[in-house]
């Protein structure tokens, strides 16, 4: 190659170069104007419990269970990548989900998009916080236990949590409604900022939804919000159910050989329902009793009765000595009638009642009711 030529082929790539560098700022220069790119994801930082398994979510994903104010248990599903990670006592791992636990808390930092979180850390925390500075520990119930009522809590708080070695316990649905409310006692002088183990029974009502959450509150007599704390443990409620007989009536069963009807116990029928087990089996199959609520076959099948009746309700019920006493409130009268109407009513009752072994006789209050 001469030297003409090596000339031109030098300027050649040079003019090159100086025409590529132009694009390249004249793009970059318009991409400054331009907005980001949007993928319809936000930030995700949340702290909850791990659940896995539970009906409705995907067999082999991990979901993170955790709560907004206001709002009853919120679930999102969780996406590690291989560049997700895991933090426990200030050491960083690639997180290996096989290792976690149902029900253990974390915090999980990513990007949310429509419900699935890309996790980009994940900090694994000790539920009941054994730290130096930790106010609260709970041995029982641990996260996501299996809970009846009436339910025993035992832990320990530091002195602080307690007022007058007390503190309130609550536990509440998966729609934030409270089923029952007790105290927690302290076991040992509470005079201290040391821990002090508590106990505390609590009872409460049948609830509506499969989880809920059993809150342990500092107790704030100053009433001053930044005074305030409690702890949170997610619970399930066990379904337990047990079988009950309603008595109703049959007319076609209560005639004797001229078809007249007797308005006798002969005209009971037995259906079977099922209840939640509870502390006052007699009184929930009573108040059952009273919606007169028949399935379409009892009905076909000749079962009748007159419950409900209006405004009837009862009050209460006072087992002694075999002997049950139940209260009603009947505003408008709906209780009385003629001999047979409320004789059949009586005995509707009294036969639902006497199922439970441990009732022998039955009667009313006021006792003008189911009166001709």
């Amino acid at each position: 190659m001469n030297n003409s030529t090596a000339l031109k082929t030098l300027v050649g790539l040079m003019l090159a170069a100086m025409v590529g560098a132009i694009i390249y700022l004249a793009v970059v220069k318009n991409n400054e104007n331009l907005p980001p790119i949007i993928d319809g994801s936000k930030s995700f930082t949340q702290t909850g419990n791990l659940v896995k398994g539970n009906p409705g979510m995907k067999p082999d994903a991990w979901y993170l269970v955790y709560e907004e104010l206001g709002q009853p248990a919120l679930t999102a599903e969780l996406m590690f990548t291989s560049t997700s990670e895991c933090v426990a006592s200030e050491q960083r791992a690639v997180c290996e989900p096989d290792d976690f636990t149902q029900g253990e808390r974390v915090t999980v930092d990513g990007k949310d998009k429509d419900g699935l979180v890309t996790v980009k850390t994940l900090t694994r925390l000790d539920f009941n916080n054994p730290a130096e500075d930790a106010l609260i520990r709970v041995t029982s119930p641990q996260p996501y236990a299996n809970v009846t009522s009436p339910l025993t809590i035992t832990g320990e708080a530091r002195g602080t949590w307690y007022f007058e070695a007390s503190f309130p316990v609550r536990i509440l649905d998966a729609n934030g409604k409270e089923l029952g409310v007790s105290y927690a006692q302290a076991q040992d002088e509470w005079m201290t900022e040391e821990f002090v183990p508590f106990v505390s029974t609590l009872t409460f009502s049948t609830p509506s939804t499969e989880t809920g959450l059993l809150v342990l509150e500092k107790d704030n007599p100053s009433g001053l919000p930044e005074h305030g704390d409690e702890l949170r443990i997610p619970v399930t409620f066990v379904k337990t159910e047990r079988t009950v007989k309603l008595y109703y009536y049959d007319a076609d069963k209560d005639r004797d050989s001229s078809g007249n009807v007797l308005c006798s116990e002969q005209g009971l029928v037995a259906v079977e329902r099922k209840i939640p087990v509870t502390k006052t089996p007699i009184q929930d199959t009573i108040r059952l009793l009273l919606e007169g609520e028949l399935t379409a076959q009892e009905e076909v099948q000749g079962v009748e009765t007159e419950f409900p009746l209006t405004g009837l309700e009862l009050e209460g019920a006072n087992l002694s000595n075999s002997h049950l006493t139940l209260e009603f409130n009947d505003p408008q009268n709906q209780t009385g009638g003629g001999a047979c109407r409320v004789g059949v009513l009586w005995r509707q009752i009294e036969a639902t009642a006497k199922q439970f072994p441990e009732v022998q006789s039955v009667s009313f209050i006021p006792e003008e009711l189911f009166q001709p």
